[in-house]
């Protein structure tokens, strides 16, 4: 019997939350060589760099596009702007028409592509240019045939709605909500997502499609208590109509771990019904019968627990949101806090295991109560704060979050770099260089104006305290771990 022939996919968004985890689940199928479109070639592990080809560009990189599409049968689209800064529609928008047009010139057989559940007519800003982009990758049906999905809230652990989800219910025993939470949507498990994209790839159809996904229609608010049932918990919700989009997202703000950016985009969203359009799921992929919300609840709880997080939602490098390329030398700094602590016998291997259980539920050893004004100040300012965590205990790779710093830089025993997320007058860095005899932590710091340098010098005392301290307990930490 003859072999099947080996089809090339192609990946965008491959280091963004579905972009991984549709990667991973990919692998390995004999029918299928993978191709990975990303914008920092860094944050892709090494096991993968072995198992699938890698082309660093993006969709507005003609030549990295086109490279990328060369041989390719089908191409998933996974890119878009959410919580992006300036004008992310028009970015969307150009995106989506590059990709088509690259290919339709690459004579690529199939696009598939996962949007959101809504209608045009009251979808929200973000979601009305989800929708623009499907429609612009599916503008030419007679050159270029797209599976366009749409999905409403992604349950799985380390989705920016499972997130909310599970901090808002494991955090609030009574719960003020807005009139919205009586809101309708049609909730899924990541699995079931990643189901749906694999089979699109052997669906015996040659037209255009969309395909609307999902579990029963289910409120928020019954959402709500249903994820509170399944963590053994009991919860109240008192609807309130004062609460308006924007305090709303503050009340993310405040107990999720999501940036006013984003819980700004996530409420307007949830003011209008994400109810599936078609039946297209069950006529042309019978054979998927997604799980109910429970079951995909409990499963993301696992996840967690098991410390088996492939993805999360701010691993994706969109602009300057999540992106760490380029961020891995921070000599152009002026302004810097160097600390050293000599190891004795403590080999430089325990020093970098320790530096990477920084952060998240293990926090940054003394001076909690300084960490945490500190994170509740960034929160309020509009950015991550502390209670971003991290996706595993104790282990990093590049691009991961560390409450509001981002990993930009490895060197397995040698180095840690910490890209500071922070709402900070300029741009830092927390570096620790791992040398065969001492730990040498430094704070970068490159100020913007006037206004840098005052809040440089207005912090250092608190510097003093905090990293002061810190080298110094991560050198013991480090003699434990080696004992």
């Amino acid at each position: 019997m003859p072999e099947k022939p080996v089809r090339k996919i192609l990946i965008t968004g491959a280091t963004g939350y579905i972009g991984r985890r549709l990667t991973q689940h990919l692998l390995g199928r004999p029918d299928l060589a993978l191709r990975l479109l990303v914008r920092n070639r860094a944050k892709v592990t090494p096991a993968l760099l072995e198992q699938a080809e890698i082309i660093e560009g993006d969709t507005f990189d003609a030549a990295s596009l086109g490279q990328a599409l060369a041989g390719v049968d089908t191409a998933y689209y996974l890119i878009h702007s959410m919580g992006g800064q300036g004008d992310f529609a028009e970015r969307d928008r150009q995106s989506a028409e590059n990709f088509r047009t690259a290919c339709i010139t690459a004579g690529i057989r199939r696009v598939i592509y996962l949007g959101g559940l809504g209608v045009r007519e009251t979808a929200s800003h973000h979601l009305a240019s989800r929708i623009e982009t499907g429609e612009i990758l599916s503008a030419e049906p007679e050159r270029l045939q797209v599976v366009w999905f749409r999905a409403g809230v992604i349950i799985g652990a380390g989705s920016a709605s499972f997130e909310i989800i599970r901090n808002l219910v494991q955090k609030l025993p009574i719960m003020v909500t807005p009139s919205w939470v009586k809101t309708k949507t049609q909730p899924i498990a990541v699995e079931d997502v990643l189901a749906y994209l694999e089979a699109a790839l052997y669906l015996e159809k040659e037209e255009s499609l969309i395909v609307d996904i999902g579990t029963e229609p289910m409120s928020f608010r019954k959402i709500l208590l249903e994820a509170a049932r399944v963590m053994g918990l009991r919860r109240w919700l008192i609807p309130v109509p004062i609460l308006s989009p924007r305090l709303s997202s503050f009340w993310l703000v405040l107990f999720t771990p999501v940036p006013f950016r984003i819980a700004t985009a996530l409420v307007e969203g949830l003011k209008s019904e994400t109810i599936a359009q078609n039946d297209n799921a069950d006529r042309f992929f019978p054979e998927i019968r997604p799980r109910p919300y429970s079951t995909a609840v409990e499963e993301a709880m696992a996840e967690m627990e098991h410390q088996e997080v492939l993805s999360r939602w701010c691993d994706s490098s969109g602009g300057t949101v999540c992106d760490v390329k380029d961020q891995t030398d921070p000599s152009g700094s002026i302004l810097h806090d160097r600390r050293e602590v000599e190891l004795g016998k403590v080999p430089p291997a325990a020093v970098y295991r320790a530096v990477c259980t920084l952060g998240g539920t293990s926090g940054w050893y003394d001076y909690h109560l300084l960490w945490r004004v500190r994170g509740w100040l960034d929160k309020l300012a509009g950015g991550y704060g502390l209670n971003r965590g991290r996706r595993l205990r104790s282990e990093l790779r590049i691009g991961d979050a560390v409450d509001f710093w981002k990993v930009a830089d490895l060197k397995e025993n040698k180095r840690v770099l910490l890209l500071a997320q922070m709402k900070v007058p300029g741009k830092a860095w927390l570096e620790f260089d791992i040398q065969p005899d001492r730990l040498v932590q430094t704070a970068h710091f490159n100020p913007r104006g006037l206004l840098g340098r005052i809040y440089w010098y207005s912090v250092l005392p608190l510097h003093h305290l905090v990293f002061g301290n810190l080298a110094t307990s991560i050198v013991r930490h480090a003699a434990r771990l080696s004992a």
